[in-house]
């Protein structure tokens, strides 16, 4: 098939697709659709993808194809396991502090940040806690200081580039607890500064909410439910809670949802 200049758009494609640009591919289809029948346009769209294929852009192209794109680079998943007892104990202490890094563009997990911590207040967990958790004592002795374990974030996300300006990044935890009273209460206690990037979320059980129309008040147990998902892992373990956050969020990005920040500015 040829243009009005005699080129063929099939060799063009050929010799010159892998420098196609990605976020022209789809206004490209828009484009030639009225002018091709529908085998040039299968054709076409096969050469394009064979040829990112092999420079490394296949499943990223694919994926981005299947849902409108996202408003943030990346999304940070967070979810934290901390000490507890009934009636509960006081001041509560993290002892399990996991992140995954979530790709905007492909909603697929990109890199683990995942560090037990040592309680010191109460550095003995309760029957209850390891019963609700699964986390052991042996889990958490000997492990760092949430103080120690806050550097390693931090050195965690700048070698992943999140600290730069132009990375556009969010934290996103299953409702408001994790972020807005657990880290800083704790941190208030213990004297310590909290990170700005820690200031901002998405509160997942909002998000849900607003794409779903319905509040999830058994929290990642509903959500999966309504979405029909199977569960991940074990509940209450915050390594699969984060889990089970990322594929919630999948799930809803490939229906068109765009998630947005729900927590109000500090």
């Amino acid at each position: 098939v040829s243009d009005a200049s005699g080129c063929s758009m099939i060799t063009l494609l050929h010799t010159g697709a892998a420098k196609f640009p990605q976020n022209l591919l789809s206004r490209s289809r828009q484009a030639v659709s009225p002018l091709f029948p529908a085998g040039v346009l299968k054709e076409f769209s096969s050469i394009v993808s064979r040829k990112l294929a092999s420079h490394g852009f296949g499943a990223s192209m694919a994926a981005m194809s299947s849902f409108p794109p996202q408003r943030y680079h990346y999304f940070l998943v967070l979810d934290f396991e901390a000490t507890c007892d009934k009636p509960q104990i006081h001041p509560q202490e993290i002892i399990e502090f996991p992140i995954l890094k979530l790709n905007g563009r492909t909603m697929e997990i990109e890199s683990t940040f995942h560090m037990y911590v040592q309680p010191v207040v109460h550095p003995q967990l309760t029957p209850f806690c390891t019963e609700l958790t699964g986390i052991i004592q042996g889990m958490v002795d000997g492990q760092p200081s949430l103080q120690q374990v806050l550097e390693r974030v931090d050195e965690w996300m700048a070698k992943e580039g999140l600290l730069d300006p132009s990375v556009k990044s969010i934290f996103v935890t299953c409702g408001d607890w994790d972020l807005k009273v657990m880290l800083p209460g704790q941190c208030q206690y213990l004297g310590l500064p909290v990170a700005d990037y820690f200031k901002q979320w998405i509160n997942l059980k909002k998000a849900y909410s607003f794409a779903m129309g319905s509040w999830p008040k058994n929290g990642l147990l509903d959500m999966n439910k309504g979405l029909n998902l199977q569960h991940i892992g074990r509940p209450h373990s915050g390594i699969d809670d984060c889990k089970n956050i990322a594929n919630i969020m999948k799930t809803l990005a490939h229906r068109g949802f765009i998630f947005k920040q729900t927590s109000k500015p500090f």
